[in-house]
């Protein structure tokens, strides 16, 4: 089994696109290559595979990037299942974590949430559907400068937090009431149980 993000970038006639494709390109090239592994394409949408335990910590990376930039969000539908047909070209393999998450793409832009999961197991997609509803409350109304040092954390384990505040010029006590705001422990327990709930799969 596999994991497939389908995405599209929100309010993105609104802002620089060189700047947001341009760090998002570098973001994904860190987890393979274009176009096998991920790709971007109508202006603003994108598609990326990965393992099935990675997946809500690369959703977090592609949520707190976008959101680093002013006015920007991001909807994400995450597709588990089967790879039947792996082609040289992402948006050209096929198989059931590419039907989930595309259908499913739709469904979420027409119920106004900005991330939704869909598996084989209805009891999984309940449970996990419910907690990121819960969890997207916060994301979505991270502010830049949360979302900046998320996604710091997310992308380097090691960092500490008097790293971030040199990076940010920031104090280390602003550091940790950024965390603090962002639940960002919360965050940590949040990826151990999706990837428990995924590996009953």
């Amino acid at each position: 089994m596999i994991a497939v993000i389908t995405g599209d970038i929100i309010n993105s006639q609104h802002a620089d696109t060189e700047v947001w494709i341009t760090k998002l390109k570098n973001l994904l090239e860190n987890w393979g290559s274009s176009p096998l592994v991920w790709e971007i394409y109508r202006g603003d949408e994108f598609q990326f595979k990965c393992a099935i335990d990675e997946v809500f910590w690369h959703f977090l990376a592609i949520k707190s990037l976008i959101k680093s930039q002013e006015n920007l969000d991001v909807r994400i539908a995450i597709g588990i299942g089967e790879e039947n047909f792996s082609s040289e070209k992402i948006t050209e393999s096929n198989g059931t974590a590419y039907v989930h998450s595309g259908r499913l793409l739709n469904d979420i832009k027409n119920d106004g949430h900005t991330v939704a999961i869909k598996t084989s197991n209805d009891t999984v997609d309940r449970d996990l559907n419910i907690l990121l509803k819960w969890s997207s409350k916060d994301f979505d109304n991270w502010t830049v400068a949360t979302a900046e040092i998320i996604h710091e954390m997310i992308m380097n384990k090691e960092i500490t937090q008097e790293d971030l505040a040199r990076k940010f010029t920031i104090s280390q006590s602003s550091v940790s009431q950024r965390l603090k705001r962002a639940n960002y422990d919360l965050i940590v327990e949040t990826n151990q149980y999706f990837k428990k709930k995924i590996s009953e799969l």
